[in-house]
């Protein structure tokens, strides 16, 4: 005859202790199970270098930030770049082959021609200096190689900024021409062919009956080499100060970043382009691999030193 549990309260509380042993020991292993879930997801997850959130093995970007999370090879020299460059700063190739690299359209593998501004895939040559691009200007002269290229430098041209700066560029590259006194005997010879002038001419006017002929006087542009200097000096801050204020803002599209800058690029001066990605100096946002992250033009002096990234090969 089985025995009725119900009237012995000692088998009773050691059952409700088994089974209670027993729901523990279940949930302490499933606890366990998950907790080291947690701790091998953990050790798998990506920190961001940038703003420190975890993020999923496989993402390419942090999903707090945005920040590139790991590096790619590049299909022409195999260097590490990030995923979201377009541009190899080792070999100088231009690498995306889904983007137009003249207007930024989007390109299908069997597109010879970009279907948006019809340039070539493989690039243009310039008709000033016949170098080969990849880009609407060329990296070499500035030749503005594109319709919206050519485009983009007419609206340029229409901006007060951009005009005075022109004009600046121009009249530094004058000064730079100028050959200044050397010593106190040029300038007490040049005064002398002044006068020596102002007296052939009024001796010409009274042969030909001009009684009390004004001479006008003759601007000399030629001043010692301290004066020349504090003029440079002059132009070169107001250039400077120009374009700090004309620099390129974070833009969506790298292409359309390195077109908007490459056309307001005056002549006349050296420049150098400054990247706010990893603040280089390149010779122009063409070499940069990211500039759609802004920078800016920097004047270089005539006998500047300073290293520009593009020129180390």
């Amino acid at each position: 005859m089985s025995e009725d549990i119900t009237m012995n309260p000692e088998r009773t509380d050691r059952g409700m202790q088994t089974m209670q042993r027993e729901k523990f020991l279940q949930k302490e292993g499933h606890g366990q199970a998950q907790s080291g879930q947690t701790l091998q997801a953990q050790a798998q997850a990506i920190r961001c270098p940038h703003c420190g959130a975890s993020n999923e093995p496989e993402a390419m970007f942090c999903a707090s930030c945005g920040t590139p999370l790991r590096m790619v090879a590049c299909p022409h020299c195999g260097s590490e770049i990030e995923p979201d460059a377009d541009f190899c700063e080792v070999c100088h190739h231009y690498i995306r082959k889904d983007v137009c690299s003249f207007c930024g359209a989007h390109l299908t593998d069997g597109d010879a021609y970009c279907p948006e501004c019809g340039n070539p895939r493989g690039g243009i040559v310039c008709p000033t200096c016949h170098t080969l691009n990849d880009f609407a200007f060329c990296k070499q002269c500035g030749t503005p190689l594109t319709d919206e290229a050519k485009a983009l430098v007419k609206e340029m041209q229409m901006q007060p900024d951009y005009q005075i700066l022109v004009e600046a560029a121009a009249e530094l590259k004058e000064l730079n021409k100028q050959l200044p006194f050397t010593s106190e005997r040029e300038i007490v010879r040049s005064q002398m062919n002044d006068k020596l002038r102002e007296r052939v001419l009024m001796l010409l006017a009274k042969d030909q009956g001009i009684n009390n002929p004004v001479i006008p006087k003759k601007e000399s542009r030629r001043m010692t080499t301290e004066e020349l200097q504090k003029k440079k000096d002059e132009k070169m801050q107001q250039i400077t100060e120009l374009l700090d204020r004309m620099a390129i803002p974070q833009l969506a599209s790298p292409v359309k970043a390195r077109n908007y800058a490459m056309a307001q690029k005056p002549g006349g001066v050296r420049l150098a382009w400054v990247c706010n990605w990893k603040h280089a100096m390149h010779s122009s946002p063409c070499g940069c691999a990211k500039p759609q992250l802004g920078g800016k033009w920097v004047i270089l002096g005539k006998n500047s030193n300073q290293e520009i990234k593009d020129d180390k090969k």
